[in-house]
């Protein structure tokens, strides 16, 4: 696992815990006969606790005296096992109160193994942390290693059907970011929208301005794609290169849009529905209106907007690097969403009062004022 870490990353940081993984230390295995054991009614637990109070000795209790708190092992009258070969001569005393010798319920195997022996869960555990570059994203890094390094392991042979693997550490910590970014980004969009009903009292204005959402969101994907894509180009005229992964903190800024592209589109619809209200316009009068009158406040906070986070981006500093990516994912999607909602939402904004005209309910006759009456 070593040189396949080492293969597939650029001087990678490995380390493994137990620290000393050479095959060099003598080790005894004990593999008892369970049936051979059954038969004579000797559980796992009593012939391990035979095998250690041979051995270093068998933890029985805890003895307080006054506030001296005192532990209590059990030993052999015999002493301890001098020599590997003896263990099979030790005598375990079965259910009927029989002593049989310990090569009658198992069989001792002489192997080498580590210095040291760690357990998960009752299962032998080798711990190999690998810590890739710095220019490695931990989803990059994580992906890399699950298919360059264990899958291949398997596919190869080098590694046993015996032997399993399990990701952990950071690999977690990601996962379970990202599930709760997922929970986070639905409450937001649910709060956003219930806020919305509050301001504009009415249930289907808010979903008009929340179709704003994925324009926002995807003028983020593709600001940060573009931002990586000019950033390879750098070397060329002399200027490190500007790489940006979608990492959590980069993840965060797309939950930041949900609450921030709504904001023009709060302004035309607001102002359409008090034209058409209020002033008793119709609907293509209403929405040019209020696309003319809320244009200046519109570009005005897009473009301050644009401008503060700029330096963020697109100015390399200590430090810079790790919001770069939030402070992209921000400024692309404000700016993309602010021109398109300027042409996409007006238009679906007339599409949706054309059809309540031509569908809603319509004034009835007996309201109408007759010609020759008063």
């Amino acid at each position: 696992m070593f040189e396949a870490a080492r293969t597939t990353f650029e001087n990678p940081q490995v380390r493994a815990e137990p620290s000393g993984l050479a095959m060099a230390q003598p080790y005894l295995e004990i593999r008892p006969d369970w049936e051979r054991a059954a038969e004579l009614g000797v559980s796992a637990a009593d012939l391990g606790y035979s095998v250690w109070a041979y051995s270093d000795g068998a933890f029985v209790d805890e003895f307080f005296l006054d506030d001296d708190k005192i532990d209590m092992f059990l030993y052999s009258t015999e002493g301890t096992v001098q020599q590997p070969e003896d263990i099979s001569g030790l005598y375990i005393y079965t259910a009927a109160g029989a002593a049989v010798p310990l090569s009658t319920v198992a069989r001792v195997v002489e192997t080498n193994s580590t210095d040291s022996i760690r357990r998960v869960d009752g299962n032998r555990t080798i711990t190999v942390s690998i810590i890739p570059p710095r220019s490695v994203p931990l989803e990059v890094g994580v992906e890399r290693v699950q298919a360059e390094i264990l899958t291949a392991l398997k596919a190869s042979g080098e590694v046993g059907p015996e032997i399993n693997f399990a990701l952990s550490g950071a690999s977690d910590q990601l996962d379970a970011t990202r599930e709760a970014l997922s929970g986070n980004f639905l409450v937001a969009l649910v709060i956003t929208y219930f806020l919305l009903v509050a301001i504009l009292s009415h249930w289907g204005y808010p979903l008009l301005i929340m179709t704003t959402v994925p324009i926002g969101l995807s003028g983020g994907i593709a600001g940060l794609w573009l931002l990586n894509a000019v950033g390879a180009q750098l070397p060329l005229i002399g200027i490190d290169a500007l790489h940006q992964p979608l990492d959590v903190i980069t993840m965060l800024g797309f939950l930041v849009l949900v609450g921030t592209v709504v904001n023009n589109p709060i302004l035309i619809v607001d102002r359409t529905m008090h034209n058409v209200r209020e002033g008793g316009m119709d609907r293509l009068p209403a929405i040019m209106d209020a696309v003319s009158s809320r244009l200046r406040p519109i570009m005005m906070s897009t473009i301050t907007t644009v401008l503060g986070l700029s330096p963020l981006v697109f100015i390399p500093g200590a430090g810079t690097e790790l919001y770069r990516g939030l402070g992209a994912v921000v400024l692309f999607g404000i700016l993309y969403s602010a021109v398109v909602t300027l042409f996409f939402l007006p238009s679906l904004l007339s599409l949706v009062l054309a059809a309540r005209e031509r569908f809603g309910p319509q004034p009835s006759a007996a309201a109408s004022p007759q010609p020759g009456t008063g």
